[in-house]
This record gives structure tokens, C-alpha cells and sequence, in this order.
């Protein structure tokens, strides 16, 4: 069988599920794992596939993301012949559900189970110890700046973060990554502002600067890295992890007092 993932988080899955030599392409962007990738053909980017180059290798499968990838394109390669197989997680149900089925469809089934599973169980116990406590940490996921974006309830990340005991106060909002302003990050006045390292990748500086810029107090601020929480696959069972790391720590910051503004 050969492949060609066009999607990073669906790669790192391919070599998690033993069929990372089957790979004949990957995007610039597939950098996980680095040994496994570094030698694999570049088909260009997860917006800017070069759909000729992919119909050119004839892979048996090509695997997409609906988010990460275009519609085009994933319709042009149908067009070409090729066997798509796309997905879009948005919640750890569904991406327990993805494995299984790219598992399948690798001829993996009992490696793509064992992930599942993992997920699952992890999910299990990131929900027990949430429900231990009476009140939920209010958080604000930051995915870009000029301008600044946050996520809604609508996404993978917030559904990690709600998972582990969090309260997405922009969870409301009818679009999946809304735009928001400064001064309404400070109006919400969140428990904590996560700063995710991708796609925009938030440094302790930017962190300074929103400080400033909300009034909230530089504690509240803290950097998320984008892979855990938003790379859905084998790296899920540590991402549900990490992200309860993070909603435990901010918690526990807020129960040391509240916090005085900047």
C-alpha cells in the first residue's frame, strides 16, 4: 500500500499505526516524527497540495483533514481516481472514532484500537477528576494575533481544555475562531488566557504585551502548546493529559487568591 498524508496530526497517526514506510508523501508542515519524515517527498502544503505531483505518485490512499486541507483539492484528487479518506474531529468521541477507522482502512485494525482505547480511558479519567471539583476554570484559548482570535465550544481544543474542567468564555460565540478584541478579552476577565504555539506561535512577550493591553494580571497568561491540543490522533491520549495539566495548574493558581489587575 502507498500513502499520502496531507495532513501533519493525520501523518504522525500513520507512523503510530506501523505503515510509516507506505508513506511516499507528506506536507512541508508533516514534521512528526522527524527521523520518519525528513526523507518522504514534499508534496507542498496542507492549502497548496501539488495535486498533479500526488495523481503523479498513484497512492492507494490519500489522507486529508477537512479543516486542514480544501475541499478542491480533496475533490480534484476524486476526480483523479484516487481513494480519499477525510475526517474532522472535533471532539475526542469522534477522534477515537477517526483512529479506528484509519486503522482500518490501513489494515491496522488492532493498533488503531489500542490508541482508541487509550483516548477513551484517558477521557474517562480527565472527566472523574474534573467532577471532583464544584467550580470550573474560566479560560480563553488565543490561536493568533493582528488580530487576536480565540476558539469557540465548536473545537478541538476547547473540547480538551472543557474535558479537563475548563469554561470556555468565548465558547458561546456562532463562529469556530472568532476575532476579539483586547478589551473584551479583559471584560470577560478569564481565569486564565491560554497562548497557543500554533498556528501563531505565542511567546512569553505576547503574554507581556496582552497584560497590558487587558489589564488582567501577567499571571493569568500562560503559553498552551498548539500540537497537544489541537493535533488530533496518537497524540491525543497526551494531549488529554496536558491539557488537564494545564486547567489543574490555572486552577490552582486561582485558589492561591484573585488576582489584582496589571
Amino acid at each position: 500500500m502507498q500513502l499520502v498524508s496531507l495532513c501533519p496530526s493525520l501523518t504522525e497517526l500513520v507512523f503510530a499505526l506501523e505503515r510509516g514506510d507506505d508513506l511516499v508523501g507528506v506536507t512541508r508542515f508533516c514534521v512528526h516524527p522527524a527521523e520518519g519524515v525528513a526523507m518522504l517527498e514534499k508534496v507542498g502544503g496542507t492549502k497548496d497540495p501539488d495535486v498533479a505531483r500526488i495523481v503523479a505518485l498513484a497512492p492507494d490512499l490519500v489522507l486529508m483533514n477537512r479543516e486542514e486541507n480544501r475541499v478542491e483539492d480533496a475533490a480534484a484528487l476524486r476526480a483523479a481516481g484516487l481513494r480519499v479518506h477525510d475526517s474532522m474531529p472535533r471532539t475526542l468521541a469522534e477522534t477515537a472514532a477517526m483512529v479506528r477507522s484509519i486503522g482500518d482502512a490501513l489494515g491496522r485494525a488492532a493498533q488503531g484500537e489500542a490508541i482508541a482505547r487509550d483516548i477513551e480511558q484517558r477521557a474517562e479519567r480527565a472527566r472523574r477528576r474534573a467532577a471532583a471539583h464544584r467550580n470550573r476554570v474560566r479560560f480563553a484559548y488565543l490561536i493568533w494575533r493582528k488580530p487576536w482570535m480565540s476558539v469557540s465550544a465548536d473545537t478541538f481544543a476547547s473540547s480538551l481544555l472543557e474535558l479537563a474542567g475548563g469554561e470556555n468564555v468565548f465558547g458561546a460565540r456562532p463562529v469556530r475562531y472568532p476575532e476579539v478584541t483586547a478589551e473584551a478579552l479583559g471584560e470577560a476577565a478569564p481565569d486564565v488566557v491560554f497562548l497557543s504555539t500554533e498556528p501563531f506561535p505565542f511567546e512569553e512577550s505576547h503574554a507581556d504585551e496582552l497584560a497590558r493591553l487587558t489589564g488582567l494580571a501577567r499571571e493569568r497568561f500562560a503559553l498552551a502548546d498548539g500540537e497537544y491540543l489541537s493535533w488530533h490522533g496518537s497524540r491525543t491520549p497526551d494531549g488529554i493529559d496536558y491539557a488537564a495539566g494545564l486547567v489543574e495548574a490555572a486552577r490552582a493558581r486561582a485558589e492561591r487568591g484573585p488576582c489584582a489587575s496589571a
